[in-house]
């Protein structure tokens, strides 16, 4: 926490607005206007609902497909299902386990409606190729940058290059809430409905814009929009996003310095960030030989008290995933990095036992 998320809480409930929309959140809408160039910003509960928010919008019907990696969190596959979508997994790079813009295109069939990417661990996927094939074809691109947020892609914020974008503020990403999230609308075609979606299907927003004399029911929705407190603490966090992202950095940076040589001798790999990528410290990962060794490295780690874990199971390993979702073609990276890749604590707070984590993992390397 940056010590001010209370005195922002306590100031929403004198300003006697708990419920959404307040002061709060609409300062933190602005900064993500204001940070990332995106059109227009919503506060949303989580990530999640911003990705079912965007599903909404691109109109996804049943039997529609969207073609997304399966390295991911269950909520990139689940907006899209439940809408009666089929996600169609393609495999990821090997550099930056994104997902591999090489194999999207022949993935792309009739039914085809949209690209939904995952910038993961903050670092952008090729999105100058992927834009260009959704342009090709006529196909939105969402941009799930739930891990995203104060990265960018060759100048431009993550989150502000697709169509749409969702954030995340959960309690485990950079910049925290929580529970909570954002809709980052880039075309502004999507950008009124966004609103009446977000405040149950009505036309709220516009009637306390004066632009129209009372609000009614005019499309479907949901309450997509968090209440005051929430934002309130979000907007703490928002105030030191810089700060934070330079704490981050630096553990960052003394991890990959102090891999360097275990790296050289081929005991691990360490994170790839290509050229044009301004990554923004959301996670540091090692990837070993094996699951065999990973699963020791857990274990040597956690007899020091260390906790260090693995990332996602592939979706389309997953039951939900071989019901309601498709792959195209075979997934050998997905599988092979998924068992070996391991992440390694990384918090504002870590600095004083970052000597003691680093010095244990190189104990294993060195054993």
């Amino acid at each position: 926490m940056t010590g001010e998320e209370t005195v922002h809480i306590l100031e929403a409930h004198a300003n006697g607005q708990l419920a959404g929309n307040g002061p709060f959140t609409r300062a933190c809408q602005q900064w993500l206007v204001d940070k990332t160039g995106c059109k227009k910003a919503l506060l949303t509960h989580s990530c999640t609902s911003a990705l079912e928010m965007a599903a909404l919008l691109i109109d996804i019907k049943p039997g529609d497909e969207v073609i997304m990696p399966s390295y991911t969190f269950v909520s990139t596959a689940n907006a899209f299902v439940l809408r009666g979508a089929v996600p169609v997994f393609v495999d990821i790079r090997a550099d930056t386990l994104n997902i591999d813009e090489s194999l999207i295109e022949a993935a792309i069939t009739a039914k085809t409606r949209a690209i939904c990417v995952v910038h993961y661990a903050g670092v952008g996927c090729e999105m100058d190729s992927i834009m260009a094939i959704a342009e090709r074809h006529g196909l939105y691109v969402i941009e799930d940058a739930a891990q995203g947020i104060m990265s960018d892609y060759h100048g431009r914020a993550l989150g502000s290059i697709g169509h749409l974008a969702a954030f995340s503020f959960h309690e485990t990403k950079n910049v925290i809430s929580g529970e909570g999230g954002a809709l980052l609308i880039n075309d502004e075609r999507f950008a009124e409905r966004a609103e009446i979606l977000w405040e149950k299907g009505t036309n709220r927003s516009s009637f306390f814009r004066g632009e129209v004399d009372k609000y009614t029911w005019v499309d479907i929705g949901s309450s997509f929009l968090p209440g005051e407190l929430i934002a309130a603490f979000l907007w703490a966090q928002l105030e030191h996003a810089d700060g934070i992202t330079a704490r981050r950095l630096h553990i960052w940076n003394n991890y990959h310095t102090a891999f360097a040589d275990p790296e050289t001798n081929h005991q691990l790999r360490r994170p790839v960030i290509p050229e044009g990528c301004r990554h923004n410290a959301h996670m540091y990962y090692l990837i070993y030989d094996s699951l065999a060794e990973r699963s020791a490295f857990i274990a040597h780690m956690k007899a020091a008290d260390i906790m260090t874990v693995f990332h996602y199971v592939p979706l389309h390993l997953a039951p939900a995933g071989l019901k309601y979702c498709r792959t195209h073609g075979p997934l050998p990276i997905t599988e092979q990095l998924s068992e070996r890749l391991v992440r390694l604590p990384l918090w504002p707070g870590l600095e004083t036992e970052l000597p003691r984590v680093i010095d244990t993992a190189l104990a294993f390397a060195n054993a």
